[in-house]
């Protein structure tokens, strides 16, 4: 049975590292904050101090944190990853970052003989609790073959879409959609419900046609009960859309719309909606119309 490490249990990390406990690994954990490894020792999991005290003890470990400089740090730093590692060690990282740091944390770890893959997730906080993501892996091959018990424990859809940092950018792209998505469907309610049409009523009507999509088969209920309470973060939103733009100047791709879409996240930002949804982001919208969806 192979051992699991598992750093960082925010909103997502510590369902996934749940789930892969609930299938029968041992588990490793280690958080900044002791409540959620408290809270996951209680059901089994043995506790770190460090992630090179979790790198020492495990078969295949997995990071889950904020952005690029965080997982740096963690995977190649003081008393990180790098430090405690074994050659044949699979790192793998399910934050979102920038593409051009999962190359190099790859480059890193493979001199000391050690596997990263790099391995964003989608599907928010409700994938993450019922083991339904969808995972999107860079690296190699023979690593993904051997966590691939692992990952099936934390989700539905694993593709393996090239090497190191194909992940990323396959991350990337996907919140390219999901945030046109959440404003697209901030607008369609908004003009609804100023057209004076109920909006509940327009999607139900389109839902099942040609409008079809997963945010709008699975925010408007939320929506229109009153809650904006995050599945994913507004300001983390934010962050993975400024690693999207930060990658498409590198490679010189114009995503002009992706740049206005931008700029509406970072105005629930400045209006202290970081918080919040990602759907959210229709409170924008509703302040820029003068109308509110439940009014």
């Amino acid at each position: 049975m192979l051992k699991v490490g598992y750093i960082g249990l925010g909103l997502m990390g510590k369902s996934i590292a749940r789930n892969i406990l609930k299938a029968g690994f041992p588990v490793v954990v280690h958080n900044r904050s002791r409540a959620a490894v408290d809270e996951l020792v209680a059901e089994g999991a043995t506790a770190a101090n460090s992630p090179k005290e979790v790198a020492a003890q495990v078969d295949i470990i997995f990071t889950n944190l904020p952005d690029s400089p965080d997982v740096e740090k963690v995977a190649l730093g003081e008393n990180g990853i790098i430090e405690g590692g074994r050659a044949g060690l699979i790192v793998i990282d399910n934050s979102t970052i920038k593409p051009a740091s999962a190359r190099l944390i790859a480059d890193k770890l493979k001199a000391k003989g050690i596997f990263s893959l790099d391995a964003p997730v989608s599907g928010g906080d409700i994938g993450a609790r019922n083991a339904t993501l969808t995972i999107m892996v860079g690296g190699e091959a023979s690593a993904l073959e051997k966590a691939m018990p692992v990952f099936q424990a934390m989700g539905k859809t694993i593709t393996h879409v090239g090497d190191a940092g194909a992940g990323q950018v396959a991350k990337a792209a996907n919140q390219i959609m999901v945030a046109a998505q959440m404003v697209a469907m901030g607008e369609l309610l908004v003009f609804s419900k100023k057209a004076g049409v109920d909006p509940r009523k327009v999607v139900d009507a389109i839902k099942a046609g040609a409008a079809q999509c997963w945010s709008l088969d699975v925010k408007p209920p939320r929506l229109f009960d009153g809650n904006r309470n995050p599945g994913f973060k507004a300001y983390m939103q934010l962050k993975d859309m400024k690693i999207v733009l930060d990658t498409a100047d590198e490679y010189d791709v114009p995503l002009s719309g992706t740049v206005a879409n931008t700029k509406l996240f970072q105005e629930m930002i400045e209006q202290g909606m970081g918080e919040l949804d990602n759907s959210a982001v229709v409170g924008v919208i509703e302040k820029l119309a003068g109308v509110g969806i439940l009014e």
